[in-house]
């Protein structure tokens, strides 16, 4: 593990990465370079755990302001992200990776009941650990239950992959000059409200001085390059760290 920064990671991937081109569904020529660059870190010795969303498939949020009960239309996002977390678990084990699936909501045939002991132990034996229905809670987000989960698990850093290189001030495709920002604290990013994690997210990162680095899951090779410590994307930390 020469030159691996960070020994034990959560990777925080939303849904709509694993649509492509498409506005619905998985890709398979997505997931399969996804499972590749996962692969890629795996083979470093570094342990690692994936949280994964849903909105490729079901968005609770969108559903509850058309009028669906905000707590089903949640639970319903929750079990779309099992369908994302089985889909990488196939993808990854055709590479020949070591995978468990962890699901907060009980489906003993599909995953294993999320236990925090378990995971670790799991991490440990160098198993890939995809955590899947969110927090197992309503009203809280997939980036929340990222939060959480790299908490427990005792990550050193949270990794949230996006299509974009980082944190931009405003959107780059609509202002094409504005240019990304290498370096922030959680309060810069609750108090200018950056589209980095939702606040809830940013706020648990804080209060356990989790570092959270923000990258371009797209481009290939960006996650190996982040755990080797090289100046990827953008990092979110605390003051002394400045």
């Amino acid at each position: 593990m020469s030159g691996v920064k960070y020994k034990r990671i959560l990777l925080k991937i939303s849904g709509e990465a694993l649509m492509g081109g498409g506005s619905f569904g998985i890709h398979p020529e997505v997931i399969a370079k996804v499972a590749e660059d996962i692969f890629e870190v795996d083979r470093l010795g570094v342990e690692i755990a994936v949280v994964i969303g849903g909105g490729n498939i079901f968005r609770g949020l969108a559903a509850a302001s058309s009028g669906m009960d905000r707590a089903s239309a949640d639970y319903m996002g929750m079990l779309a992200t099992v369908i994302n977390a089985v889909a990488l678990q196939d993808a990854l084990e055709r590479m020949g990776a070591q995978t468990r699936v962890q699901s907060a909501i009980t489906m003993r045939e599909v995953a294993e009941p999320y236990i925090r002991r378990r995971a670790i132990r799991h991490l440990e034996k160098r198993r890939i650990v995809i955590f899947a229905a969110g927090s197992g809670n309503p009203y809280f987000t997939t980036d929340t239950a990222a939060a959480l989960r790299a908490m427990e698990i005792q990550a050193d850093v949270l990794l949230k992959a996006t299509k974009v290189d980082g944190v931009y001030p405003a959107d780059p495709e609509k202002n094409p000059g504005v240019e990304k920002i290498d370096r922030l604290t959680y309060l810069e990013v609750l108090q200018r409200q950056l589209k980095v994690m939702d606040a809830t997210a940013i706020s648990l990162a804080m209060d356990n001085a989790m570092p959270v680095i923000v990258f371009n899951l797209t481009k290939r090779g960006h996650m190996k390059r982040v755990v080797m410590g090289e100046p990827v994307g953008t990092i979110v930390e605390g003051e002394d760290h400045g």
